[in-house]
């Protein structure tokens, strides 16, 4: 089956739109195109030009059908329903085959989506009018009438877009309180719609337009405040620090490099990422050893520990089944682990990651590089000079902007020691799970950035490959540490989502 597109532009060639702001509708040419009757055939169609992927059908059943209505044969039925919508012109685009199912094709545009490519494109740029209509349809109610045509998981999935929505809603506001355009008399109706949407955001009219979406400060603030922080203990007596922070199913994030729990949520590399996550999930993320709140000065810090150092954690919350986020090397720990604990793990989320260690593949002058920086690292981690540090930020986030970049150089000699960030840099350099891999029995994605600079994106292709029936997703991005500004982000914290709600995990 083909790749379905994820970009959408609604123009005057668009011979079939379809509209999910508001009550789902289709339109062509000759105007609105009759939708069927069932409510369950409407949510499916929504479902599948929304997230705008093919899904399988053994999901789509288990979504819309309970078991006595024999769900294939409803699904069946609902798809020569839609193909009567859809497939027009002697141009088919509901794409089923025995496994997947999707909706997408030329001549093909949705509206949320279009906004939202309009919103990215330049949106400093859009004339007042334009900004105004965008307020008026994003305050829509996505997909209205349809939250009980699915079960609870496609209840969630709505629930996250409408989410989405508002939130798209809240930064347009902002714009039209800020617009210059603006009458005093508009601009004081779009503050006061933006206070009832946003009553814990920052609304000064004369703020400048921020580089992210002004609309995180108040949920990273919230997130911050409610954040749970607990130790345990591992086998060989380190002890380590872990945050949980949300509500609902669990999803556990094993540790990378360079975190620090009590620190992360006021970053710009993770704390919007890790507030996007913990919307409507209890998020559980920690300190490997050697770093930030856990111990720091240890005996061992190695592949094997730090798993051990997982394993506490779970063990320490009694997690009885939850998907894994795994971030470089924190990928090759969630391997292991889902591999060891197979009747726990229920998903596996690889961002950046790698199977081998720079030890075991790279070429004679890259180990000599390697070396040099370690002993770099060693010299001037902990000076006052943050030269030592930026040859990291340079590499895991090279197109990051500038006061990132130096947030990045602080950041780093928060987290751990000198003498550590060397030691880190020997064990990820031994790491070797390839033989884990096809051993693997979770579902898997596995997500990279084409053009990473700190792990080359076919060691990505190269897991994606092994692990069995797992799905690999490209980021158009040359940043490691991907950041909240960038496209591809916000693809990756999309991607993820869908993950997790056509696994219903």
């Amino acid at each position: 089956m083909p790749g379905a597109p994820h970009d959408f532009v609604m123009s005057g060639t668009d011979d079939l739109r379809i509209s999910v702001l508001g009550e789902l509708s289709v339109s062509d040419a000759c105007g609105e195109v009759p939708l069927p009757a069932s409510r369950k055939a409407r949510a499916l169609l929504a479902f599948l030009v929304t997230t705008g992927r093919p899904h399988r059908r053994e999901r789509l059943c288990e979504m819309f059908w309970d078991m006595p209505d024999d769900p294939k044969a409803a699904l069946r039925w609902a798809l020569s329903k839609l193909r009567k919508v859809v497939d027009r012109d002697d141009r088919p685009r509901l794409i089923a085959d025995r496994e997947r199912v999707g909706v997408y094709g030329a001549g093909l545009s949705v509206d949320l989506h279009a906004l939202r490519a309009r919103l990215r494109e330049d949106p400093d740029a859009m004339a007042l009018a334009e900004l105004e209509d965008a307020a008026e349809r994003l305050g829509a109610v996505v997909l209205d009438g349809l939250d009980t045509a699915g079960d609870s998981a496609f209840r969630s999935w709505l629930m996250a877009e409408r989410e989405d929505v508002a939130a798209d809603r809240i930064e347009v506001l902002r714009r039209l309180a800020r617009h210059p355009g603006a009458s005093r008399t508009a601009a004081e109706k779009w503050r006061r719609l933006l206070d009832e949407a946003d009553p814990e955001g920052e609304t000064a009219p004369d703020a400048p337009p921020a580089a992210r979406p002004a609309f995180e400060a108040a949920d990273l603030r919230a997130h911050l405040r409610n954040q749970r922080i607990g130790f345990c203990t591992t086998a060989d007596g380190t002890n380590i620090a872990y945050a949980t922070v949300g509500q609902g199913a669990p999803l556990v994030k094993a540790a990378n490099w360079l975190t620090h729990i009590e620190h992360d949520w006021k970053t710009p590399i993770w704390g919007a990422c890790f507030a996007e996550i913990a919307r409507d999930r209890t998020f559980v993320r920690y300190d490997e050893r050697g770093c930030g709140l856990s111990d720091w000065h240890v005996d061992r810090l190695d592949f094997a520990s730090f798993v051990d150092d997982l394993e506490a954690v779970v063990d320490k919350l009694g997690l009885k089944r939850f998907p894994l986020l795994g971030i470089s090397q924190g990928a090759a720990v969630c391997i292991e682990y889902a591999v060891r604990h197979p009747e726990r793990v229920s998903g596996l989320i690889l961002i950046g990651a790698y199977a081998a260690g720079w030890r075991l593949h790279a070429t004679v002058e890259e180990i000599a590089r390697r070396e040099a920086v370690r002993q770099l690292t060693e010299l001037g981690w902990g000076t006052d000079n943050a030269a030592y540090r930026h040859i990291f930020s340079q590499t895991f986030m090279p197109d990051a902007a500038p006061d990132d970049l130096s947030w990045f150089d602080a950041f780093q000699r928060l987290t751990t020691s000198a003498s550590n960030a060397a030691r880190f840099q020997d064990a990820f350099g031994d790491i070797d799970v390839r033989h884990r891999l096809a051993e693997v029995r979770a579902p898997t994605i596995v997500l990279h950035a084409v053009r990473d600079q700190r792990i080359p994106v076919d060691q990505g292709r190269t897991i994606a490959a092994a692990i069995p029936d797992a799905r690999f997703v490209p980021l158009d991005s040359a940043n490691h540490v991907l950041v909240d500004y960038e496209p591809a982000w916000a693809d990756c914290m999309a991607r993820l989502r869908d993950f997790l709600t056509e696994v219903a995990i």
